[in-house]
């Protein structure tokens, strides 16, 4: 840990109470929380206004929150009701809300000069919130994303910062625990944003730190062949092994793959598939998942339009269509996943029989964003 700091955005400390008020006792919080402990959280649009929303086990999607900006990451805390949906980078602000019974409990904004990187994760016990943070860059220097932090808020005292350590690379964007470590995913130079312009190598990597401490234990880095990718989304099946996903950032018709294992050390594995159906990713990544079994992991692409899944062996299995599909998540069955598009549709993509498939459908839904969290 490095330095305690004072963050108390918006109120937000006068409401949220201490960490004995938010329950009394953790047999109440999971009676408290019981009803709302199946379904999905997710960020969306409907209008002019964006916000936090619920899908149902049938896939009905209710508002919980509203915001005023874009919203990007989403996660439910372990413990009890609370959630956060982090802004979308360069983000400044941060929602707080209760995803039973709705409604907005606070807001809260990154550390001094810095921007959100659009996610952040509860610690397995509930009482930390961390946050991936980008410091801006001087317009005098040179280009680039600017270095990363990641940022330890103690929930009950209003997401105050209590510790920060280093991303250990530039651009973060997505973190997460995962084999005893926390994964970062530093994403380097973002495709499609004014820093990538002309940009051939993004300078992305994969960083293992102590949950504890935050000193490096381990890192990854891509081939020179894979320096156009960055690396961005993680996801984990619960017993060690970790996905990430990239976006590309040249468009030149080469078949790169877009997802990686990633080894105990950092290292980086591809995930391969035929050229063609690299290509159909259209060098763009949104979400990724593992489903509930472990066995298998699957990618959505709102450029592609269309969900793709490996087994965890990395044999890849196949796709299906989904226009401007983006938001991705396990469901509590084996071999089955939830995605969300920003047409309003959400689909439950199934692999049986090593095929995959579209197991159900509902349309009519807001514009769904980027991200689908399961709680």
């Amino acid at each position: 840990m490095i330095s305690r700091r004072a963050l108390l955005a918006g109120g937000l400390a006068g409401l949220l109470a201490p960490r004995t008020g938010l329950a009394e006792t953790s047999a109440l919080l999971h009676a408290r929380s019981h009803a709302a402990d199946s379904g999905w959280l997710t960020t969306a649009a409907e209008g002019e206004a964006f916000g936090a929303f619920a899908l149902g086990p049938g896939m009905e999607a209710a508002e919980k929150a509203a915001a005023s900006v874009r919203l990007h990451g989403i996660e439910a805390s372990p413990q009890g009701t609370l959630a956060v949906a982090v802004g979308r980078r360069p983000g400044h602000v941060a929602l707080v809300f209760d995803r039973q019974s709705g409604g907005q409990i606070g807001t809260f904004v990154p550390g001094d000069g810095r921007v959100f990187a659009g996610h952040g994760r509860f610690s397995p016990d509930g009482a930390l919130f961390l946050t991936t943070e980008i410091e801006r860059q001087p317009a005098d220097q040179a280009r680039g994303m600017g270095r990363g932090v990641v940022a330890a808020r103690r929930v009950d005292a209003g997401f105050e910062i209590v510790a920060e350590w280093p991303s250990a690379g530039d651009g973060p964007h997505d973190l997460m625990r995962s084999g005893g470590a926390l994964v970062i995913a530093n994403g380097g130079i973002e495709p499609n944003t004014p820093e990538a312009r002309d940009a051939e190598v993004t300078g992305s990597s994969i960083a293992l730190l102590d949950p504890l401490t935050g000193s490096l234990r381990g890192e990854g880095r891509l081939s020179g062949d894979l320096g156009s990718l960055s690396l961005r989304h993680l996801a984990r099946d619960g017993q060690g092994w970790t996905v990430v996903a990239a976006q590309d950032l040249l468009k030149d018709g080469i078949a790169r793959p877009l997802l990686f294992s990633v080894g105990a050390q950092g290292a980086l594995t591809p995930l391969e598939a035929p050229d063609d159906d690299l290509r159909a990713l259209r060098g763009y990544v949104g979400s990724v998942a593992i489903d509930r079994s472990g066995g298998y992991v699957a990618c959505a692409t709102p450029r592609g339009n269309r969900v793709a899944v490996w087994t965890k062996e990395g044999r890849y299995l196949g796709a299906v269509p989904l226009m401007d599909g983006c938001g991705l998540a396990a469901t509590p069955e084996a071999g089955r996943f939830i995605a969300t598009s920003g047409y309003g549709e959400v689909i439950v993509v199934a692999v049986e029989e090593g095929r995959v498939g579209v197991a159900a459908r509902r349309t009519g839904g807001p514009r769904f964003d980027n991200h689908v969290a399961q709680i």
